[in-house]
């Protein structure tokens, strides 16, 4: 009878593994009667089990028990890396090019791009860009930008849609995109295989430290597909909110701050692959009609002020105080100076 119980016990284990259960819950699924040798003997069972790894307790003595996910070693020989994925980028809508770091990043199945900017400043601009440059694939928009508490689209969602009207969004056979009613649960909710673009995540606790487990849950569930996640962060932030947490996951960081008074501030954070070294350029550009971006163009910092606008309580001559220059007019100022 003990080797029949320790059979049970391992095959429901294995119909659960990664979670945790409880002894008394486990009796319950195997239905043990109280009055039976089985129920007191379960946590023999579970000791050898243990010692097998399949379970790991607590460590409380509650009898509360961690399922540990059975794994097999996995071949590498023979097997190829594939090529990259091609997600286009948002482009600019005076010259229709790609954004210009764009040929330098290297995207594969399962990637996460993150794109964590200042409230209010172009992160919608951006997610509801790259949607309009993929709908091939026909990908999913989730998230609090989208949609009301009631399931339906927020009137500022269409007038984004409406507005950008270089986009075919519809054809004969509908939406070619899809569209979640989705605020919370967010890996749950991933379609596998897909362009998810989720827009954007709010912690409602305060916990923003929990966001690292949220985007590995969505991370975990993208297969062959790409995740978009914007998030909030700090004016100047290096991360968003959640700090280093947000890193963690990400496989393409895209950080969003002020640039001047109008204008966005791009500046390319972590990085997994890419063809030439991109991270910590920056970029400019401005949005007009709240969805279309111009003006795009590399920056660097003003070699005069270092990046501050100032100098000795000075406003900056040479960047009029905005701490960047435009990279192809200084390397164009150069030439002049050196020829």
């Amino acid at each position: 009878m003990g080797e029949l119980l320790i059979e049970a016990t391992r095959r429901f284990l294995l119909s659960i593994q990664g979670k945790e259960i409880k002894l008394d819950v486990l009796r319950k699924e195997l239905r043990l009667d109280p009055a039976s040798k089985e129920w007191d003997g379960i946590r023999n069972v579970m000791f050898r089990l243990a010692e097998q790894k399949l379970v790991k307790p607590s460590g409380k003595r509650d009898g509360e028990y961690k399922v540990i996910t059975q794994v097999k070693p996995v071949t590498v020989f023979g097997k190829e890396p594939g090529d990259p994925l091609k997600l286009f980028f948002p482009r600019d809508f005076e010259t229709m090019d790609e954004m210009l770091f764009s040929q330098d990043i290297v995207l594969r199945t399962g990637d996460l791009i993150l794109v964590s900017g200042v409230s209010n400043f172009g992160k919608t601009t951006l997610c509801m860009n790259f949607c309009g440059e993929n709908l091939d694939g026909k990908p999913v928009l989730m998230g609090n930008e989208y949609t009301t508490v009631d399931g339906a689209p927020t009137p500022r969602f269409l007038k984004r849609i409406e507005t950008m009207n270089w986009v075919d969004w519809f054809d004969e056979q509908g939406d070619r995109f899809m569209l979640l009613p989705v605020r919370e649960d967010y890996a749950e909710h991933v379609v596998k295989d897909k362009l998810n673009i989720i827009d954007w995540i709010n912690i409602e606790s305060g916990e923003h430290y929990l966001i690292g487990t949220v985007l590995e849950g969505i991370k975990r569930n993208l297969g062959s597909g790409i995740g978009i996640v914007a998030l909030q962060k700090g004016e100047g932030s290096l991360a968003g909110r959640g700090g280093q947490f947000t890193k963690d996951f990400a496989d393409l960081e895209l950080l969003i701050d002020r640039f001047g008074e109008k204008e966005v501030l791009l500046t390319i954070g972590k990085v997994k692959e890419c063809n030439l070294p991109v991270m910590g350029r920056t970029f400019a550009y401005s949005i007009e009609d709240g969805m279309k971006i111009i003006g795009f163009r590399e920056v660097i910092k003003c070699t005069y002020c270092y990046g501050k606008g100032w100098v000795r309580n000075v406003p900056c001559q040479y960047c009029d105080k905005a701490g960047y220059l435009n990279k192809e007019e200084t390397r164009d100022n150069w030439r002049k100076e050196t020829a």
